[in-house]
């Protein structure tokens, strides 16, 4: 006797939830696994705010209650008010198709105004020779490179050009690529490592692995490209998981965290006082190269700054201002 009599293909499908609906409408719109996690996050706090209440039935009024408590009570910074705003103004623009209007009753966090802080040459090279094997090799392209640590990590092998000494940098801050220089002082030590990870990916494929997750819709397009060599990530994870858009075992990238822990730890050991975060090494990279007196428009093209006054904050640093002024305690008697 069947299990069921209503025959498999009369069944209404099953009805989607809120939150599966919003995960669909963002991998339509080819926003990244990281901005997806964000997204929903904030969706899922927003909706317990308000006891559950389906957000087809609240507003902006309730919308603008959410983010006031946040900046509020909650005392968040302007950066996670403003990543909770954009979650809320895709949900009920792209999802749910009722655009919010303009919020004019929003407690906006204060965003505080920092310099950075930045290591010398002699701190960042004192750094890095505590560190050792991949965390080294990361931390020398964040300080040689001017790379974000999302960026480093997710290099492929396809994007470093030892013989032209380039560095492609695909999908950076802002969903922009751009070139920077790929330090000589790493070049060979980054053809080592090349040779261990080569060996791993052959490793993988002999165990019938071997892929690394594509962008976007190239794995449909190219089913097999995933197992190429030039795919592949620079700084490999050192386990096997499952692609949450394919579902496919494939190899990552190593996690942010295993890098942040290790320039943490040498920063202990070299007992620098500032707070340093691989953060920090790129901030250093952009104050040198100031320092050496490299122009800012270059300075900006290589760090991949959307707008010049982000990188004039490098200028603060050199306690040189943004014309460059001198104080006149400063200036030498032959020059009054």
């Amino acid at each position: 006797m069947a299990a069921s009599s209503t025959p498999i293909s009369s069944q209404q499908p099953a009805k989607l939830t809120l939150l599966q609906v919003v995960r669909l409408a963002l991998r339509r719109g080819h926003y990244s696994y990281r901005t997806e996690q964000s997204y929903l996050h904030w969706i899922r706090r927003f909706v317990r705010f308000h006891r559950r209440r389906h957000p087809r039935d609240l507003g902006a009024a309730e919308v603008t209650a959410f983010l006031n408590h946040l900046a509020a009570e909650r005392r968040v910074a302007s950066a996670t008010q403003n990543q909770a705003l954009s979650a809320l103004l895709f949900l009920y623009r792209d999802v749910l198709e009722c655009p919010l209007p303009w919020l004019d009753g929003i407690e906006r966090a204060k965003r505080p105004v920092r310099r950075p802080t930045v290591v010398s040459p002699e701190e960042a090279g004192r750094l890095l020779a505590q560190m050792q094997g991949t965390p080294r090799l990361v931390a020398g392209l964040l300080y040689g490179a001017g790379l974000r640590l999302r960026e480093a990590l997710s290099l492929r092998v396809k994007d470093l050009d030892f013989a032209h000494g380039e560095i492609l940098v695909r999908e950076g801050k802002g969903a922009k690529d751009r070139v920077t220089m790929l330090p000589q002082a790493l070049a060979d030590p980054l053809r080592e490592h090349l040779l261990r990870v080569r060996a791993l990916h052959a490793q993988d494929l002999q165990m019938g692995l071997g892929q690394a997750p594509l962008p976007f819709a190239l794995a449909r397009k190219y089913p097999r490209a995933g197992r190429d060599w030039g795919w592949q990530f620079v700084f490999p994870s050192h386990h096997v998981c499952r692609d949450p858009y394919t579902g496919q075992p494939v190899r990552f990238h190593l996690h942010e965290s295993t890098i942040q822990r290790a320039v943490a730890r040498a920063a202990r050991v070299t007992r620098i006082i500032q707070p340093v975060s691989p953060h920090t090494l790129r901030h250093g990279f952009a104050t040198q190269l100031l320092r050496s007196g490299y122009d800012i428009g270059t300075v900006q093209e290589l760090l991949g700054h959307k707008d010049v006054e982000t990188t004039m904050i490098y200028t603060h640093v050199l306690n040189r201002g943004g014309r460059g002024v001198r104080s006149p305690l400063d200036v030498e008697p032959s020059e009054r």
